[in-house]
């Protein structure tokens, strides 16, 4: 639990480094990294409670940003499915390198079809979410954040191995 909330917290902080710039903050996805991590780390239950949590809260806490409605919603589905996935791929799978490559794919690829059929229901039935937008949304808009998730979350769940963190693979 303690390691879950550090991961929220640093969902809630990361944006603060990017967010000065607001384009180059939505393409790098900083609430991603934590989440991915917690549930490599902390499991998919974990995972999936501090992905659902995070958007939301920081929604409430920073007067709506991201704005509540539909973007925080959203994310918070994308967000949950990124650590249930990635916390239950992980444990699921053998633990060889290649593995922790293959959740973090499946948890990416998960969480973004989920954020668009969420988006398409929040709009009522697409309200203009295309499958063009959705594209735009959850892959060419967000592919510096994509490239740093699949460099980054790999090391450092690397990384956590090494030091024998006792959460992982349980």
């Amino acid at each position: 639990m303690i390691l879950a909330a550090l991961f929220l917290a640093l969902a809630y902080v990361m944006p603060y480094l990017t967010g000065q710039i607001p384009e180059v903050g939505a393409m790098l996805c900083p609430m991603h990294l934590p989440v991915l991590l917690c549930g490599f780390v902390c499991g998919p239950l974990w995972g999936g409670v501090v992905g659902t949590v995070a958007p939301l809260l920081r929604s409430l806490l920073t007067g709506g940003f991201p704005p509540m409605f539909p973007t925080a919603v959203c994310m918070a589905f994308e967000l949950a499915t990124y650590g249930a996935v990635a916390g239950l791929t992980y444990r699921l799978l053998p633990p060889k390198k290649p593995f922790i490559y293959l959740s973090l794919i499946v948890a990416m690829i998960a969480g973004r079809i989920v954020w668009g059929v969420a988006m398409f229901a929040c709009l009522i039935g697409g309200g203009g979410f295309t499958f063009a937008a959705f594209i735009a949304g959850a892959f060419t808009n967000a592919l510096p954040g994509i490239i740093v998730q699949v460099f980054l979350v790999p090391i450092l769940v690397m990384l956590l191995e090494k030091l024998k963190i006792p959460n992982l693979r349980k």
